[in-house]
């Protein structure tokens, strides 16, 4: 089985393949074409993957190409995690925003705007090429902003693209561990949009055990998102949000956090990952243990300037350990490679499972995967404070969609004003015309 990474020199990219290193089963992927558009990264990601290979006599083949087509021919998946820009777009996006005073993140708000605009015209055309050249390949969505970005290839993939996130995954794992449940048999009820997420339920055996977590202060402020919102808040909602919706409900701070912040998000990986490829320009570096050791203070820095506004300080070690969109990746790809039935918090198209929303919008809810690809369970309805947030950003995102499809700048500035962390007409033009200045990739918005 041939598997295509679109964003080959990525610096996540090892993380895939190692998850494939473990899969020795009959049908696993035997072969891996990393796609990117920069040699030097090319290079430097294919050593780390040999230094993983070294001593496993089953390793997955690693090719590298700069052409798509020669990259998507004959491929069964192709996982997607580009970034349209490069790591200096996003910090222009975080840089652009705040000096606006509004928030300046890669996903949420602005920043997600801007970086959505640039990528769904690359993403539409990458889905057309998988279509005229891979057209069986099921297509693995991790490029950011993951919900909107696999809502435009599903236009013309269908339910042939799939998008995945380690944040719902990573934040059930957290909430079993607290409750001494195993993650692998809890169910848990969660919904919303991609980083716009709620748990709403952990059952173990039948029974919802999330009550007796929210009744505990101390269990409730013990992990990461406890912490972060604060059990009293948690108890209020009734449930546990993605911590993306951090950026949402303390948004003040969060902001002037991350204005009084050295650097932003963006910048920090920006300088840290140059230094990484810079270092792998050198031939005597160990590839594998400069990847590693980059990784973990990359991990460790996650959301600082939120937890800074929070005034929660340093992560604990044990909430260094993601989701793993690696293995969630794996596992989708068996269970539509092998029959191998399997439920995944997944990005999909809603059908009928959200009420409040049309058949084709992306949702993020547990999915039931097997040979058929991947169907939305049944869920409750949504609360209306959360009707309110979901369906103001899924507004937002078609308004990126219609931008990016007509190349109207108005259109474009509607979609930031829009936005519940935006609520600026005048800001959202203001947003618009420094983006589109300082980014070739929006030189199709026209008036």
């Amino acid at each position: 089985m041939r598997l295509t990474i679109l964003g080959g020199g990525g610096f996540r990219v090892p993380l895939v393949y190692g998850a494939l290193l473990g899969d020795h089963a009959a049908g696993r992927v035997t072969r891996v074409t990393l796609h990117d558009l920069d040699e030097g990264r090319l290079s430097a990601v294919a050593r780390v993957l040999a230094d993983q290979a070294a001593g496993v006599p089953d390793a997955p083949e690693v090719t590298a190409t700069t052409d798509l087509d020669e990259a998507l021919r004959g491929a069964d998946f192709v996982f997607s995690a580009i970034r349209v820009g490069g790591l200096e777009g996003r910090a222009a996006d975080e840089r652009i925003a705040l000096a606006a005073g509004v928030l300046g993140q890669e996903t949420v708000g602005a920043g997600g705007i801007a970086y959505g605009l640039r990528t769904v015209p690359v993403a539409t055309h990458i889905a057309r090429r998988v279509a005229e050249l891979a057209p069986d390949a099921w297509v693995i969505n991790f490029t950011n902003p993951a919900g909107l970005v696999t809502e435009a290839m599903s236009r013309v993939l269908g339910d042939r693209v799939v998008g995945i996130c380690d944040s719902p995954v990573g934040l059930g794992r957290r909430v079993a561990r607290i409750l001494g449940a195993d993650p692998d048999e809890a169910w848990i009820d969660y919904v919303g949009l991609n980083h716009l997420g709620w748990l709403r339920g952990l059952r173990v055996g039948g029974r919802d055990e999330l009550p007796r977590l929210l009744a505990d202060e101390e269990a409730l402020g013990s992990f990461e998102e406890g912490r972060l919102f604060g059990p009293e808040w948690l108890r209020s909602l009734g449930a546990l949000p993605n911590e993306y919706l951090h950026y949402y409900y303390f948004n003040r701070e969060a902001v002037h956090a991350y204005r009084t912040a050295g650097r932003t998000r963006g910048a920090y990986l920006r300088d840290q990952q140059g230094a990484f490829y810079e270092e792998m320009g050198r031939p005597d570096t160990p590839a594998l243990a400069a990847w590693r050791r980059t990784l973990a203070d990359r991990e460790a820095t996650y959301m600082a300037a939120n937890r800074e506004a929070a005034g929660v300080g340093e992560r604990d070690e044990e909430d260094l350990e993601s989701g793993g969109y690696e293995k969630v990746a794996l596992a989708l790809m068996r269970a539509v490679a092998r029959d191998e039935r399997t439920t995944l918090i997944l990005n999909v198209r809603n059908g009928t499972t959200l009420s409040v929303l049309d058949a084709d919008a992306v949702i993020e809810v547990p999915c039931l995967v097997d040979a058929n690809g991947a169907r939305p369970v049944a869920a409750a309805p949504l609360p209306y404070h959360a009707v309110g947030l979901v369906t103001a950003v899924k507004a937002v995102e078609r308004e990126v969609l219609a931008a990016a499809e007509s190349g109207s700048r108005e259109t474009a500035v509607k979609a930031f004003a829009l936005h519940p962390l935006v609520d600026s007409v005048a800001v959202a033009r203001r947003l618009v015309e420094e983006y589109a200045a300082a980014h070739p990739g929006l030189a199709y918005l026209r008036y």
